[in-house]
């Protein structure tokens, strides 16, 4: 039984029945003739049924970004923009999808002509987290399901509600009925089942969103069984801010990167590596901008941060805090569990930071800003690259060339300067080293779970 909780009240919210091994079997035999069929479909008509789903997503977005507030706790204006997102990639794919799967034609010796075609591979299966939980799906899906293929999304027990209503987007806006389709399995059968799927006939590919030690484990399951895999994983994003930044633009713009969605985030900016010069106005704005966000309920409209999604994830993050100030970390603010209900964590500053302590090493997944100090640009992109994540970074400075002979030199798979790490449907988004591997959005996105055929006529 899933039993998911509102996590600003810690009030039960509903009740779910977990499937068994034969209910997944039932399932994944249906989604496989749906796929089967589905690959046959014009991508002309794929595009007209995800143009529907994107506009009822917008139609109803108040009553999904509900939803989604309930049961992950975040601000619900950041859920509305999370649909209406949602929709845009959705968009995106029905408009593009021809061209990026469009026949390709060469000339090779002799008058032989080479083809490459992008055909879909089948069934995928989707591992997808709680974070975002309407943005981290539709990513995945609108892409994989406009190549051609069908899904099976195994989504975060906590947030089953959101995972029901997607399924039923799809059926609504006119998708066969299994070419979508949810399965609920309770965390203590996770790795059972989900070994089960991917050694399954009838799935292709897997593509997880989650922690890199979830990563490691699907990956292994998905070498096993030789199928194909997309892993984006956990990251500690590095800000830098050079010595001639724009350091109230900086401030402003880093505070709501770690703030948005709770700091929940895998490319919530995790580390401000800052140049001596300029971190003590750097220290004082950023304390002054963190002091003026307000927590509270979810649903108010002035309320920046809401709860944390888990009681387990504030325990961690707040001894993640507590370690490193045990080591020397210099706390500015916030750092205290309240005493209210609800799994709320205040938003933390912690400076001085340096190897060795938690905040420095690890990721830390919740409202925590970590300032590092750097003695100038190499030492900035020594400690950027000092983890064993390499996902996404921004570097702040008036110099773009600067900037982006900076930025060439960090190990990580998005970089932006002067503004903070987002994905974009129009750019390819994922990690190196422990952050994943493969690659969403974009057209390297739609080819991740296609078969890429070469004739020679």
């Amino acid at each position: 039984m899933i039993i998911t909780v509102n996590p600003a009240t810690e009030e039960p919210i509903a009740e779910y029945q977990t499937m068994t091994i034969g209910e997944i079997e039932e399932i994944l035999q249906a989604s496989r003739r749906d796929a089967l069929s589905w690959k046959k479909v014009s991508l002309e008509d794929r595009s007209t049924l995800m143009r529907g789903l994107a506009e009822l997503m917008r139609q109803q977005k108040e009553r999904h970004a509900a939803l989604i507030t309930l049961e992950m706790g975040k601000p619900l204006a950041q859920a509305v923009a999370e649909v209406v997102k949602s929709a845009w990639v959705c968009d995106y794919y029905a408009d593009h999808a021809a061209e990026f799967l469009m026949q390709e034609e060469s000339l090779l010796d002799g008058g032989v002509r080479g083809l490459v075609t992008f055909e879909p591979i089948g069934l995928v299966l989707g591992i997808m987290p709680w974070n975002f939980p309407f943005w981290q799906v539709f990513r995945f899906a609108a892409p994989t399901i406009m190549a051609g293929n069908g899904i099976i999304v195994k989504h975060a027990p906590s947030v089953t509600g959101s995972a029901i209503a997607i399924e039923e987007l799809f059926r609504e806006a006119g998708f066969p009925e299994h070419l979508y389709r949810t399965v609920h399995i309770d965390l203590e059968d996770v790795d059972r089942f989900t070994g089960f799927m991917i050694d399954h006939p009838a799935i292709q590919g897997v593509s997880l969103t989650g922690s890199t030690a979830a990563g490691r484990a699907v990956a292994a399951k998905a070498g096993r069984a030789i199928k194909r895999s997309v892993l984006e994983l956990g990251g500690s994003d590095p800000y830098l801010v050079l010595d001639d930044a724009d350091i109230p633009k900086a401030v402003e713009i880093c505070a709501a990167a770690r703030l948005l969605n709770g700091g929940q985030s895998c490319i919530s900016a995790k580390r401000f590596i800052v140049h001596t010069s300029v971190i003590k106005e750097f220290e004082r704005l950023l304390l002054r901008r963190i002091h003026a966000s307000v927590m509270g309920d979810p649903f108010d409209p002035t309320v920046d941060i809401g709860p944390m999604a888990r009681l387990d994830l504030r325990d961690q993050l707040h001894a993640q805090v507590a370690g490193s100030v045990a080591q020397g970390a210099r706390l500015l603010c916030g750092g205290q569990i309240p005493e209210r209900k609800g799994f709320f964590y205040p938003p933390t500053l912690l400076t001085g930071v340096q190897k060795g302590m938690a905040a420095y090493d690890e990721e830390t997944f919740g409202p925590v800003a970590v300032i590092i100090e750097a003695q100038d640009d190499d030492d900035a992109i020594r400690i950027s690259n000092d983890t064993p994540y390499g996902l996404g970074s921004a570097v702040f400075s008036r110099n773009i060339d600067r900037a982006i002979l900076v930025a060439d030199q960090l190990e990580v798979g998005n970089c932006f300067l002067n503004s903070s790490v987002k994905s974009d449907p129009r750019l390819p988004f994922g990690g190196v080293k422990e952050s994943g591997y493969g690659r969403e959005l974009s057209r390297y996105g739609i080819c991740e779970f296609v078969n890429i055929k070469s004739f020679s006529v």
